[in-house]
């Protein structure tokens, strides 16, 4: 019978290491709070995204809301814009130019979408600024993690956990008035009489501002979300990202301020791992170019204040790229470097993108027909010997103001229209309309003739559109 006991190990042998798992326990990280360039421009970067976002709903445009998807009608307003669900094309260039957008900025400069606008990164340094304002600095709040459950404790974390939860119910609250007007939401508030969609989709959202910026914060980051898995196909060894000057900071170690640590053999790092505690998802940058790394810069400003103290020159941890690191490129090199083919590509297309959607807002009709052929009658004979079609046409005004628009038919000798050929569309409407046409039996050959539809406002002439349809003539 074999024993399960462990063997002993020989003489110097190394320790027997745990095995290898598919997950990794979660170590709590306590992130410390810096100031500096990078944070500064962070938190401007706060400020407009979430200024924008909780602002535009309230925001009013021709006695409505500037910005609402309201699916229920079918219709998208944008400030002086009213999109219908046949403007799925601008949609479809929106999002070319958002992944060009990400292609190009990351091919600069890493993840600068990640570090600075991210609505996970954005939220969490909200949450984080909450955090530190009741529960104290680093220190102070690992202190607390470690005490035992007292009422100071409970008191502390039920504050924090609730303006949390109220942050994140306006911020789901918010979300939905992009598709409900929010003026009715108000008042669904105030009874709380919620449709039920519109309470789970602010309950979700809510919850999951809650989760991911409060409690997972980094994870979302490191196993979530997929562009920290993808961002390596986007950099090369020219795009600028946060390094670490390896060549000048090591070896690293302690000393006192004002001593000869280069006659000692050192390098200027401290190795005061400053540059971890401030560093949102817990690496150290001084390992390398890391996945996790959301190239928010936490790191340059901590560690420039530290060579401020240590009366060092700053950029020990800074912005630079593989090749000027290896090749100790001045500025200069480096911009030159970074607008190279790769980026004036993305860049190329990025802008022609751009244009193709202004150039088609800028000259976007506001009037849009569509035909319909009525199919149950397709040709009618009448009394008088002329021959009728029945059609249905459906009168589009993209305008946020009534029109009225004269109709006539062409294509066909002696085509004409029976009945009222003038129709009035009220303010960002569809007006359907009946027409009977009726054409001399001699204006065309049996089977399908071509007819053309003339819509045109009667208020501007430039506001026309022509629509070719089929005529059927009896064999």
């Amino acid at each position: 019978m074999n024993s399960t006991a462990p063997q002993p190990q020989p003489a110097g042998a190394p320790e027997p290491q745990d095995q290898d798992t598919f997950y990794a326990a979660r170590k709590k990280l306590q992130v410390r709070s810096t100031t500096g360039v990078f944070a500064t421009w962070r938190w401007a970067l706060v400020w407009f995204t979430q200024l924008l976002y909780y602002g535009l709903p309230w925001l009013q445009w021709n006695d409505r809301q500037a910005v609402l998807f309201h699916l229920t009608e079918r219709k998208f307003y944008v400030f002086g814009w009213v999109f219908w669900p046949q403007d799925v094309f601008y949609l479809a260039i929106l999002l070319i130019i958002s992944a060009y957008a990400l292609f190009f900025f990351t091919a600069i400069a890493g993840r600068l979408w990640c570090g600075y606008a991210c609505p996970q990164t954005v939220y969490t340094e909200i949450f984080m600024w909450i955090e530190e304002k009741i529960e104290g600095d680093r220190n102070a709040r690992i202190k607390l993690d470690k005490s035992p459950l007292n009422a100071r404790k409970l008191g502390l974390r039920g504050t924090k956990y609730a303006i949390w939860a109220l942050v994140a119910l306006w911020t789901g609250f918010t979300f939905v008035a992009y598709f409900s007007p929010v003026d009715e939401l108000l008042q669904s508030a105030a009874s709380f009489s919620f449709g039920p969609w519109e309470l789970f989709w602010i309950l979700f959202y809510g919850a999951f501002t809650y989760l991911f910026a409060g409690h997972l914060r980094e994870q979302v980051c490191k196993y979530m979300c997929p562009y920290a898995r993808f961002q390596g196909v986007m950099f090369d060894p020219d795009t600028l990202v946060i390094t670490y000057d390896e060549d000048r900071g090591e070896p690293r170690g302690a000393r006192k301020k004002g001593s000869d640590y280069k006659a000692a053999g050192k390098g200027d790092c401290i190795d005061c791992g400053i540059c971890v505690q401030v560093c949102p998802t817990g690496i150290d940058i001084r390992q390398g170019l890391q996945y996790e790394c959301i190239g928010c810069a936490a790191c340059i400003d901590a560690c420039d204040q530290v060579m401020d103290k240590m009366q060092y020159p700053r950029g020990l941890i800074r912005y630079s790229t593989e090749n000027a690191m290896k090749k100790h490129w001045g500025m200069r090199e480096i911009l030159v470097h970074v607008m190279r083919p790769r980026t004036l590509v993305y860049g190329g297309i990025l802008a022609a993108f751009c244009v193709a959607l202004a150039w088609g807002l800028a000259t976007r009709s506001t009037l849009r027909v569509d035909i319909i052929r009525d199919r149950a009658s397709l040709a009618t004979e009448l009394s008088d010997g002329n021959i009728q079609n029945v059609y249905r046409l459906q009168v589009m005004n993209m305008t946020e103001a009534p029109r009225s628009f004269d109709l006539r038919v062409t294509g066909m000798d002696g085509a004409e229209i029976r009945g009222e050929t003038r129709v009035d569309v009220p303010a960002a409407t569809t007006q359907a309309v009946t027409l009977q046409v009726v054409v001399p039996p001699s204006s065309g050959r049996p089977g399908a003739n071509h007819l053309y539809f003339e819509v045109n406002a009667t208020d501007d002439a430039s506001v026309a559109a022509r629509e070719e349809t089929t005529f059927l003539m009896p064999h």
